[in-house]
């Protein structure tokens, strides 16, 4: 006859003190973070908070109680500053720009990128790494060269100019990052759809874009932030012809003028309606650029 083996209890292992210290330790670091994140926000949101309320005051209450509040709401300043200003016409032309820019940017750089990350042929590494060295060369060490090819091509002061060299300053970035999150899409997706008839162009207009939107999403935001807040090409690229300037252009001008002429209410305006955009972008946008900068990361 033979005994079943009874489990033998086991005392709880004594809880020591030890962790104690790790705790406060990560405890400290935390409240550090969260310390450097709040001061890092207040320093960002505060100056864009005073600009927006500048916006509203007269001259004489930025100037007698630049930190107060307005009296009332002078809507008459944005009005100004979009007609009497011209950054009404000034938005415009880069909202045009900018769309052609971002979009053109995309299509080539989406192209290119799903080349580099789904086939093979001689001489891929070479060409990858001549796009990706563009991100090495900053804008104003080209400026020099990039005027006299642009005017030498017939596209100097023209929008046609100003899209391709943006275009082309934005290709290394967008090749990089979507090159990686090309790599990380499900092959054996694109191998059912060859195998069912799917031809090479129709396999990535109708199957791998689609598949890779998070990442298109976030890098076109990016592009789109990056050609809005431009302002040393346009100025070198768009001169004379006031009716073509770009937005930074316009708020440079107005900058000057009105820092003569002490109009200060209708500068902040014309601040606020430019900061407009981005931050509606963002805001619309966030969760997708946060979706698309950690898909890159999961398989």
């Amino acid at each position: 006859m033979t005994t079943l083996d009874q489990p033998t209890a086991t005392a709880p292992t004594p809880v020591t003190s030890g962790d104690r210290p790790v705790r406060r330790e990560l405890g400290v670091a935390n409240a550090l973070s969260h310390g450097f994140l709040l001061l890092w926000g207040l320093l960002t949101v505060l100056p864009l908070l005073w600009m927006f309320i500048s916006s509203f005051k007269t001259n004489g209450e930025i100037l007698a109680d630049p930190w107060g509040l307005p009296g009332a709401l002078h809507l008459d300043n944005w009005a100004r500053a979009w007609t009497g200003a011209h950054i009404g016409r000034y938005f415009l032309n880069s909202l045009v720009v900018v769309t052609g820019s971002v979009s053109l940017t995309m299509l080539m750089g989406a192209t290119a990128a799903y080349v580099f990350a789904r086939y093979e042929f001689r001489g891929r590494q070479v060409v990858y790494y001549l796009f990706v060295g563009g991100l090495m060369f900053p804008v104003f060490l080209a400026l020099v060269p990039l005027f006299f090819v642009v005017r030498n091509a017939g596209l100097f002061n023209t929008w046609l100019g100003l899209i391709l060299v943006y275009a082309a300053y934005s290709l290394p970035f967008t090749v990089f990052f979507l090159t990686a999150f090309f790599r990380t899409l499900p092959t054996s997706v694109a191998e059912a759809a060859l195998v069912d008839g799917c031809g090479h162009f129709r396999l990535f207009f109708r199957v791998m874009l689609p598949m890779a939107r998070p990442g298109m999403i976030s890098v076109a935001i990016f592009n789109f932030l990056s050609h809005w807040n431009q302002f040393l090409l346009p100025q070198v690229l768009l001169q004379g012809d006031e009716s073509k300037w770009m937005l930074a252009q316009g708020l440079f001008a107005l900058s000057v003028s009105q820092g003569y002429a002490g109009d200060y209410a209708r500068l902040f305006a014309g601040l606020s309606i430019a900061v407009l955009p981005v931050l509606a972008v963002y805001v619309a946008f966030q969760r997708q650029v946060q979706a698309g900068l950690t898909a890159g990361q999961l398989k």
